[in-house]
């Protein structure tokens, strides 16, 4: 499976809704993986966006040295949010990028031309819209330009388009998405601009093929990222053998993803992704977390201040497959303490506590029974790209686990019943290390050492209690 995030730009650095995809994105790949199959897992930072240079103008700073640090925040992610990704593509500096680009650009030459265009743009989204205001919400009002441009004749597309996704060729989750896609194509495709003046660009970014007057449009260039990075014998093994090749992207951009996108690869000659899938906005106060609203929530701060496990658990337990998620630092602290805290960890607690006091801490050879087996159904919830459900779908284990102790009443039995139930419940510890991991790798690392080996060591908390950590 090859399974691709957006790129976000670096005009700013990095804030909670990005966390959120890559995430995802990380869940998805450790879950294939840890399932035998070959996962490339990439993702990457939008250098060459006009919104880039203009934050360089308003602090001041060469536009490189912008770029290269919000770039490095981007990547330096990874140790902070548990992430494993294989790959991360910068579009100003990747080797292959830039080649790739113009590669794609010359293999769609029979769908492009040159005219006169005039309109209102949008710095923030990176694109025209008929009137104003921006209808994503920025501030700023548009901008009217008039320039000789390059286009593409996405209008010969429209059909082709249809087709695949109703036949679920491009299979775009979830369902309301897809309708949304499927609407914006009925109602007539017009061909776009996908260049921009040198002069209005500053310069920055790739020029056109033949026309150093111009430069691509960004976001040609970027969506070029999930082919050019496999430049040589990645692209044959990742986009053209690869059966799965899955897009996680942000509501905001699915039009470029499912349908100019789509359209590029056509015409190009190129094999089509195979999934995408479009996740809501993260809100504070119900407004979307972005840079330009100020209410940008730092992913970074927030693990040092709760820890790994909490951050990525309200991520993935707490924000719904369809509908925006309002964000506070209390729902956080909350889910991790009646969750992790509560329910993991006294569980595991509890158990390793009571195999030392009534079997010297030596794990009997085999489980009295099995509980319940939740494999098949965190799966299929991955399947849907539900990663709610299929976080809940763990915490069965979690909950059935704490009932078993209830029910069976350890301290109560006599040594054979205590070797048979504590049996029953280190192993759906253990069970829960191994499905736990896709989601939190560090809490499941912890899990299994408390409770690996044929003598268990000695009971240490394996969550602290976050309420009231940050005021």
């Amino acid at each position: 499976m090859y399974i691709t995030t957006t790129i976000p730009y670096v005009n700013a650095r990095p804030h909670l809704g990005h966390a959120l995809e890559l995430v995802q994105a990380d869940v998805l790949a450790r879950h294939h993986r840890r399932r035998g199959e070959p996962v490339r897992f990439q993702t990457g930072t939008d250098d060459n966006s006009l919104k880039n240079v203009l934050a360089a103008e308003a602090e001041g700073v060469p536009v490189r040295e912008l770029v290269d640090r919000n770039a490095a925040a981007f990547e330096g992610l990874r140790q902070p949010l548990d992430l494993s990704f294989d790959a991360f593509i910068r579009t100003s500096s990747h080797p292959a990028h830039r080649a790739g680009v113009e590669r794609i650009w010359r293999a769609t030459a029979h769908d492009l031309y040159q005219r006169h265009y005039e309109g209102l743009y949008c710095v923030g989204c990176e694109q025209f819209y008929p009137e104003d205001p921006c209808p994503d919400g920025h501030q700023a009002p548009l901008q009217r330009v008039s320039e000789e441009n390059w286009f593409f004749r996405l209008s010969r597309y429209q059909d082709a388009l249809l087709e695949l996704i109703r036949d679920g060729r491009l299979r775009i989750e979830p369902a309301a998405r897809r309708n949304e896609v499927l609407a914006f194509i009925e109602a007539g495709l017009a061909d776009i601009s996908i260049s921009r003046s040198a002069a209005r660009a500053r310069g920055w970014g790739i020029p056109v093929p033949g026309d150093p007057e111009q430069v691509i449009y960004v976001w040609w260039d970027a969506l070029a990222n999930y082919v050019t990075a496999l430049e040589g014998g990645d692209h044959d093994r990742w986009w053209v053998a690869e059966r799965r090749k899955v897009h996680l992207v942000g509501k905001g951009v699915i039009r470029f993803h499912a349908v100019y996108w789509p359209a590029m690869l056509l015409s190009a000659g190129e094999p089509l992704p195979t999934e995408i899938y479009v996740h809501d906005y993260l809100t504070v106060d119900g407004r979307k977390i972005s840079k330009s609203a100020g209410n940008s929530a730092d992913p970074v701060t927030l693990v040092d201040a709760y820890g790994v496990d909490a951050v990525r658990w309200w991520l993935l337990r707490d924000v719904p497959r369809v509908g925006d998620a309002d964000f506070t630092e209390a729902r956080l602290a909350g889910r991790a303490d009646e969750d992790l805290a509560n329910g993991l960890g006294n569980l595991v607690n509890r158990v390793v506590t009571m195999v030392h006091r009534f079997l010297d801490g030596h794990v009997p050879d085999a489980p009295g029974e099995r509980l319940a087996e939740v494999s098949p159904a965190v799966h299929a919830a991955l399947e849907d790209f539900d990663f709610r459900r299929a976080a809940a779908a763990v915490w069965e284990l979690v909950e059935e686990a704490n009932r078993y102790v209830e029910r069976t009443r350890p301290w109560q039995q006599d040594r054979a019943g205590q070797e048979a139930s504590l049996g029953t419940l280190v192993h759906a510890c253990r069970a829960l290390a191994v499905h736990l991991e896709p989601f939190l790798p560090t809490a499941a690392a912890r899990v299994a050492a408390a409770v690996g080996g044929s003598r268990l060591p000695r009971p240490e908390p394996l969550f602290r209690r976050l309420a009231g950590t940050r005021t």
